[in-house]
């Protein structure tokens, strides 16, 4: 990208300044101040040693504020909408794929090809079009911002209020995005196992539908469940675009900011963030599987002897 975010942090705090060597000196000091008059190895060696001391640097444009303070005033935002928002609608989706493929009737015929074709929309097309209907035409949220534009963050009843009458369409768009995909996975994984030999072999024995239906979906199950531990392990990147529409103050509004400003450390402390969770997503769903699936632990154990 074009463009030196130090140049402009210089030119912001030396404007009026008509002296050429005091403005040089300015410079280098911001140069010095952020390690870019090192090179690029030992720049990232120096990045690394911060990183475990839990510095993440300084912000270029809200300088001189610390970003791990800009990132833990923007997390909490998107963990409160994408946490809730993911489980209720991996809950939901779930739910009509097992009843889509167990019951059918209205759930596969009108209620699971809705929520197919919403969640086939992009999560920021949803948010304008919601936006669009159901608060400008409708009025029936709020369009936009976390809470009301007036007020200031603090721990009264009215401020809560605001946060929950603001936080309601998002949540909403974020269930409706994720419902389409769960209830996919789970009813052709519900319909593969409802076919199975095991599933016949036991109607033959004469054994309970009720018994039956429990297997098939525990087994069906386990995908959704994998499904789920990544899809919280990716909740802190997933959606950015759509906390954008919504002027959300989250890690996506934060990230677009930092682009639009150029500001590559809470650009890459931001990336970092979302690689580890990520990572860590992974281990936990090798952990689950494990614990869930009785044949992964065999499997394992066979590996380790």
């Amino acid at each position: 990208m074009p463009g030196n975010p130090v140049q402009t942090l210089v030119a912001q705090s030396v404007s009026g300044y008509m002296d050429q060597a005091a403005v040089q000196r300015v410079y280098n000091a911001y140069m010095e101040m952020f390690g870019l008059d090192k090179p690029v190895i030992q720049q990232f060696f120096i990045y690394i040693g911060n990183l475990f001391r839990g510095n993440l640097g300084i912000s270029f444009s809200q300088f001189p504020r610390p970003i791990s303070d800009i990132i833990k005033a923007s997390i909490g935002w998107t963990l409160m909408l994408q946490f809730p928002a993911i489980v209720t609608g991996w809950f939901l989706g779930n739910t009509l794929g097992a009843l889509a493929a167990y019951r059918k009737g209205v759930f596969d015929k009108v209620f699971f090809p809705l929520f197919l074709y919403i969640g086939a929309i992009p999560a920021f097309g949803l948010a304008y079009v919601n936006v669009y209907f159901l608060s400008v035409k409708l009025g029936l949220f709020p369009g936009s911002l976390g809470y009301a534009f007036y007020m200031l963050p603090n721990r009264s009843w009215s401020f809560v209020l605001s946060v929950l009458s603001h936080y309601r369409l998002p949540f909403l768009t974020m269930v409706m995005v994720s419902i389409g995909g769960q209830s996919l996975g789970m009813r052709q994984m519900s319909l593969y196992e409802l076919n199975a030999d095991y599933v016949k072999y036991s109607r033959l024995m004469g054994i309970k539908d009720r018994k039956i239906v429990w297997y098939v979906f525990r087994n069906a199950m386990l995908p959704q469940i994998t499904g789920l531990a990544l899809a919280l392990g990716t909740m802190v990147g997933g959606n950015l675009i759509a906390e954008i529409v919504f002027s959300y103050p989250g890690i996506g509004t934060t990230v677009f900011a930092a682009i639009s400003s150029q500001d590559y450390p809470l650009i890459s402390a931001c990336t970092l963030m979302i690689s580890v969770m990520v990572l860590a997503a992974n281990f936990v769903v090798d952990i689950i599987c494990g614990i869930i699936d009785p044949r992964v632990r065999i499997a394992q154990q066979e590996e380790s002897v």
